[in-house]
C-alpha cells in the first residue's frame, strides 16, 4: 500500500511535512520519501524503513530540509518522491496506485521513441517514473494527469510537486482518498484525514473521483473536473484505515464497531463464549462492537508487544512475516485457561497467522476458539491497489480449498462460493474450519459490510469478495 502528505505554505513547513508523513506510517513498510522546494531549489531525501520507524530515519533530513512547498510519502515498492526534469519543467512527484498494464505502457513508451528508465532491484522499473514519463507526453501537467488518469489499468492518486504549487489528483473512479487540510498560513494534502489535525489545520475539502486540484499557499483551485463514477475501496474501512480516520464521511472505529454488531446479530445466541477478543490492532474495534451488542465481555487474552514488533507485514520476506506474527503476540495465560474464546480478526486471508494464533490459544489452555473475520471470504487478489505481495489467487485459503474441491474453477463455481446462502459456501466454511483447528468459523457478510460502512453499494469497491467490478 502507501500513503502521502502534502504542504503548501507562506513559511518554512519541513516539520509539517515530517510529521505528516510520519502519521501514515501505518499504510507502508519498506520506503520513506520528501521531497521540499525553496530558496535552494529542490531537496530530496529517501530511506529504507524497513527495520527503522520513518521518524528515526528521517531526523537529520528534517533539521537540513528547508521550503515553504513539501510531498512526502510511505511506500512499500518503489522509492519516492521522484525529481523530475522536464519539457514542462521541473518536478517532484509521488502516486499511490497500482499499474496492471505497466508492461504494455511501458513497451509504447518505447516504441514511441527511444526512452529510458532506472532499473530497480529484480529488474522492475519505478512505477512513478514512468507515470512521471507518461505525464510528460502532454502539453500541460494537467492534460498530462488526466492522460494518466484515463490510460492506467488499476489505480492512480498523484501528488506532484512544482515550484509555484502542488497538484494533487484522486484516482478516477476515487479508490483511495485524498482530503485537503487549511490553517492561515495554508494548505495541506493527506492521504488520511487525521494525519493534519494535531498541526493546527481544519478539514477544508474532500476530492471527488478524477478531481484535480491545484494548491498554493494562497488558494485551492480546481483544475480537472471530478468524475462522477466512485469505486472507493471497502477494505480500507475494514483493515488499513487508522481508526481515527474518515472516508467519505465514514469513521474507520464506528464503522468497525458496526460491523462487530452485525456479526454478533448473526450470532445470536448460537454461541456461548466466555470473552470476546479482538487480534490487534485492527480487530479490536470489531471485537468491541461484538461484545457491546452481544453483552459477552470484551477481554484482552493476548497483548501485542508494540516496542520492537509493531507490524506483522514488515520484511518483505513471507517467512520471516510468519515468524513475527509469533513472536509479536504474548498471551494472559489467565485469561486463556479454561475459556471459551470468540476471536475477531479483520480477515482471513493466507490462514497462517491466525491458525498459530489459534494454536498458541489451545496450548495455553483455552477449551474452544470460536474465530469471526470481519470481512467476507477473500476469493479474488485485488486488482486496484498494492494490498497484497501474493502473486497468485491460490495464495488465498479460500482458492486453495476450492481448487481442491472443483475440476474446474469457473466464474460461475466462484459466484456460488461469494454467495453466503449456498451449499458451497457452507462447504468451504467447514473446510476452512477444519484445516484452521477453529471451535466455529463465521465470516461477515458482503450485505452486512456494505451496511456496515453506509454508502451506496454503487459507491465501492467489493471485487476482493465477490469479482464484481
Amino acid at each position: 500500500m502507501g500513503g502521502f502528505f502534502g504542504v503548501a505554505s507562506k513559511k518554512n513547513c519541513t516539520l509539517e511535512l515530517f510529521y505528516g508523513v510520519d502519521y501514515h506510517s501505518h499504510l507502508g513498510t519498506r520506503r520513506g520519501g520528501m521531497a521540499m522546494y525553496g530558496k535552494e531549489g529542490f531537496q530530496r531525501a529517501i530511506h529504507n524503513i524497513e527495520n527503522s520507524p520513518f521518524r528515526t530515519k528521517f531526523e537529520k533530513d528534517a533539521e537540513e530540509l528547508d521550503g515553504h512547498l513539501g510531498i512526502g510519502c510511505i511506500s512499500d515498492y518503489e522509492p519516492q518522491p521522484l525529481l523530475i526534469q522536464s519539457h514542462l519543467g521541473s518536478f517532484a512527484i509521488t502516486t499511490v496506485g497500482k499499474v496492471n498494464n505497466l508492461e504494455e505502457l511501458l513497451r509504447e513508451t518505447y516504441d514511441a521513441g527511444r526512452s529510458h528508465f532506472q532499473e530497480m532491484s529484480g529488474g522492475q522499473i519505478n512505477a512513478t517514473e514512468l507515470i512521471a514519463s507518461l505525464i510528460c507526453k502532454s502539453d500541460t501537467l494537467v492534460e498530462g494527469i488526466r492522460y494518466v488518469q484515463e490510460l492506467v489499468d488499476g489505480s492512480m492518486t498523484i501528488l506532484l510537486m512544482t515550484k509555484d504549487g502542488i497538484y494533487a489528483a484522486r484516482d478516477r473512479y476515487g479508490r483511495t482518498p485524498v482530503v485537503l487540510g487549511k490553517r492561515e498560513d495554508g494548505y495541506c494534502i493527506s492521504f488520511e484525514n487525521f494525519a493534519y489535525i494535531n498541526l493546527g489545520f481544519e478539514h477544508y475539502k474532500e476530492l471527488q473521483p478524477a478531481e484535480i486540484v491545484f494548491v498554493t499557499p494562497e488558494s485551492v483551485e480546481t483544475v480537472g473536473a471530478p468524475g462522477t463514477e466512485m469505486k472507493m475501496c471497502s477494505f480500507l474501512w475494514v483493515y488499513y484505515g487508522y481508526p481515527t480516520s474518515s472516508y467519505e464521511g465514514v469513521n474507520v472505529e464506528e464503522m468497525r464497531y458496526t460491523c462487530g454488531s452485525m456479526l454478533a446479530k448473526r450470532d445470536s445466541d448460537s454461541v456461548s463464549p466466555d470473552i470476546v477478543a479482538g487480534v490487534p490492532d485492527s480487530g479490536i474495534a470489531h471485537a468491541i462492537g461484538y461484545a457491546n451488542e452481544s453483552g459477552i465481555p470484551y477481554a484482552r487474552p493476548f497483548i501485542k508487544y508494540t516496542p520492537t514488533w509493531p507490524r506483522s507485514f514488515m520484511p518483505a520476506n513471507q517467512s520471516q512475516r510468519d515468524l513475527i506474527a509469533r513472536m509479536k503476540l504474548i498471551p494472559v495465560q489467565e485469561l486463556i485457561k479454561g475459556k471459551k474464546l470468540l476471536l475477531i480478526d479483520d480477515s482471513l486471508v493466507r490462514g497462517t497467522p491466525l491458525r498459530e494464533t489459534t494454536e498458541f490459544l489451545y496450548r495455553s489452555g483455552a477449551k474452544e476458539v470460536h474465530v469471526r473475520p470481519a470481512c467476507p471470504p477473500l476469493l479474488y487478489g485485488c486488482k486496484y491497489l498494492n494490498f497484497s505481495r501474493s502473486k497468485s489467487d491460490l495464495d488465498l485459503i479460500t482458492r486453495r480449498v476450492i481448487q481442491e474441491r472443483e475440476e474446474e474453477v469457473t466464474p460461475e463455481v466462484l459466484s456460488e462460493y461469494s454467495d453466503p446462502c449456498s451449499a458451497r459456501y457452507e462447504e468451504m466454511l467447514e473446510e476452512i474450519r477444519k484445516q484452521q483447528n477453529f471451535t466455529t468459523l463465521r465470516y461477515h457478510r458482503l450485505d452486512d459490510l456494505i451496511a456496515s460502512i453506509g454508502l451506496s453499494p454503487c459507491k465501492l469497491c467489493t471485487y476482493c469478495f465477490n469479482g464484481k467490478e
